[in-house]
């Protein structure tokens, strides 16, 4: 069984920042890190979460809701990187390849909700 989210393009490419992210919360919780580590993985699944939940959803109107939550979850993410690479617990060029993903990302969902 498939399910619809699978084939959209806008979770897929979320699935595979989520997946780099839940990396580093691994990296961060071996440091004991715990807040952050849990943090950065709650904001990274709610990304595909939503996007997931949304396209289960009855009405073209409630899919945009949960496209919005997914599109605001970019931003926390982003908002989580700057702090972990401020801390110096992520590099610059980690950080800057996944603030450029999210902010692709977030142009994705914007253009995606145009489609519904």
């Amino acid at each position: 069984m498939k399910f619809r989210f699978q084939d959209l393009t806008i979770w897929q490419f979320a699935m595979e920042i989520t997946d780099e992210m839940l990396d580093i919360a691994d990296i961060l919780e071996k440091k004991k890190l715990f807040r952050f580590a849990e943090q950065l993985r709650g904001a990274a699944m709610s990304m595909t979460n939503n996007i997931a939940e949304g396209s289960g959803s009855t009405s073209n109107r409630d899919f945009n809701n949960f496209l919005n939550y997914a599109r605001r979850s970019t931003f926390e993410n982003a908002n989580i990187l700057i702090i972990l690479h401020k801390r110096k617990l992520i590099n610059d060029k980690v950080r800057d390849q996944l603030l450029d993903k999210l902010d692709k990302e977030c142009r994705m969902i914007t253009n995606f909700k145009k489609t519904l």
